[in-house]
């Protein structure tokens, strides 16, 4: 099997380890991986901001450079869906894809630590990485499966389990003082679980919350679920 690896810009700029966390773990997998060098922006920012035109040559560069692979794979569920929905079907976020086609059911390595699960908007609603609260299905989730093969990690979620961090994107630019709001409460509900670390698929919730936090000085951890996941590594 050979995918091609697309890193979104925040973890190219902000959190290179996932990237490098992503790399190890399809490695250690077997999985061969190539990355394109000539890789951008998959045009989500300006499509959410109502500049679509200008998302349009993204997308295109993007179906140019990946449209070959049998799988492309991201560690990022909002892009993921962003390009599932307006470019390549053939896209798949870390998790989904771990999950369902390599379907790993071993890891090696440790975290002895307490978890609480992020549930991203996207990875939700989108990628179906778990089940949607107001949803009357049986209750899954796919992050779930995976962190629990990993030895000594203690995992838990918070009330309102799918509940929105404020981040959002662009909605976090336009409408600050909710958008922040929003963290804070989020926040508080990962608190209350005592964990000291929040994991999740996207770095930019994960960086959303992680701002607040800083600032308010509160005594917990972020990591990608990737870099967990790669822990043995």
């Amino acid at each position: 099997m050979k995918v091609g690896l697309f890193i979104p810009c925040y973890i190219n700029a902000v959190y290179p380890e996932v990237g490098v966390a992503i790399c190890k773990l399809l490695d250690y997998l077997g999985i061969e991986t190539d990355y394109p060098l000539r890789q951008t922006c998959c045009g989500q920012p300006m499509a959410n901001a109502g500049f679509e035109a200008q998302a349009i040559p993204l997308i295109k560069h993007f179906e140019t450079l990946f449209g070959a692979y049998e799988y492309v794979l991201t560690p990022s569920a909002s892009c993921a869906a962003f390009i599932k929905c307006r470019a390549s079907g053939n896209i798949y976020e870390a998790c989904e894809f771990l999950h369902d086609v390599v379907k790993v059911n071993k890891l090696p390595g440790s975290f002895p630590h307490k978890v609480s699960i992020h549930n991203s908007c996207h990875g939700v609603r989108e990628l179906h990485l778990s089940s949607a609260s107001e949803l009357n299905i049986p209750p899954y989730s796919k992050i779930k499966n995976l962190l629990s093969l990993i030895d000594g990690i203690e995992i838990s979620e918070p009330e309102k389990v799918d509940e929105c961090c404020g981040f959002g994107g662009m909605f976090s630019i336009e409408e600050p003082a909710v958008s922040v709001c929003m963290g804070k409460d989020k926040l508080a509900a990962h608190l209350a679980t005592g964990a000291g670390y929040i994991t999740g698929a996207d770095s930019s919730c994960l960086m959303h919350m992680q701002g607040i936090a800083r600032r308010e000085k509160l005594p917990v951890k972020f990591i990608h679920l990737i870099q967990i996941l790669a822990a043995g590594l």
